[in-house]
C-alpha cells in the first residue's frame, strides 16, 4: 500500500509541479550557473546506494587548494530560500517514482555516515528514505543528530499509511512557516561523526 500511495501522489504531483520546477531551474541557472541539478549517491533501503537528485543551492566555490569552501560561504540567499521552502527537494519526486525513495521516511544522509551509526541508529535504513519524515516535522535540522535518529527509528516501528498522510500534512504547514531549516550556529547542519565524537565541520545532510 505504501508504494502504491507513493505512486498515486508522486506522479500527479510531478506533472502538476513541472511549471514550478521549470521556473526554479531557470532561476538556479541564472543565480548559480550550471549544473542546475545536484546529484549525490546516498544510502537507500538496507543501505543500498542510489543517486539522489535535487536542485543546486550552493556555489561551486573552492579555496586555493581546490577544496570546497565552508557551507556558510557557498550557500547564497537564493539557496537559503530554496531550502527554507523545500523547492530544492522537488526533483526527488523522480526518485520516488523510480522506487529509490518514498514520500515519507528517514531522510537519506551521506554514505560516509554508514559506519558511524550505532545498531539502533542503523535501523533507519529498514525502510526507503523519504522526501520528508517524522524527524523533519519534529525539528528538521534544528534538533540534534541523536534526537533525529530517535525520531527516524520511531517512524520505522510505527509507520502506517495514516501516519504518512499526517506527516505530509505537517510538512506542508512547516514549509509555509519556513522553520528549522538549519542547526543553530550552522549554515546547514554539523557533520555526524558518531555518538562519541565531536563534529569537525559543516555538511549538507539534506
Amino acid at each position: 500500500m505504501k508504494r502504491l500511495f507513493d505512486l498515486l501522489v508522486a506522479v500527479p504531483a510531478f506533472i502538476l509541479l513541472l511549471p514550478v520546477m521549470f521556473c526554479v531551474a531557470v532561476m538556479v541557472r541564472i543565480r548559480l550557473g550550471g549544473p542546475v541539478l545536484f546529484h549525490q549517491v546516498r544510502p537507500g533501503l538496507n543501505g543500498r546506494p542510489f543517486t539522489m537528485v535535487k536542485f543546486r543551492t550552493m556555489r561551486d566555490a573552492v579555496d586555493r587548494g581546490g577544496n570546497p569552501l565552508p557551507d556558510s560561504e557557498r550557500l547564497t540567499s537564493f539557496g537559503r530560500f530554496l531550502r527554507s521552502t523545500s523547492l530544492d527537494e522537488l526533483p526527488e519526486l523522480v526518485n520516488v517514482v523510480q522506487g529509490n525513495m518514498s514520500l515519507v521516511g528517514p531522510r537519506p544522509l551521506l554514505m560516509e555516515y554508514l559506519p558511524r551509526y550505532s545498531a539502533r541508529q542503523a535501523r533507519r535504513h529498514e525502510v526507503r528514505p523519504g522526501i520528508t519524515g517524522w524527524a523533519q516535522v519534529n525539528g528538521r535540522n534544528a534538533i540534534s543528530w541523536q534526537d533525529k535518529f530517535e525520531y527516524d527509528v520511531w517512524y520505522v516501528d510505527n509507520r502506517s499509511l495514516l501516519l504518512d498522510m499526517k506527516i505530509l500534512w505537517m510538512t506542508v504547514a512547516q514549509v509555509f512557516r519556513r522553520e528549522d531549516v538549519s542547526q543553530p550556529g550552522h549554515a546547514t547542519m554539523e557533520v555526524f561523526m558518531g555518538d562519541d565524537d565531536q563534529p569537525e565541520r559543516e555538511g549538507d545532510p539534506s
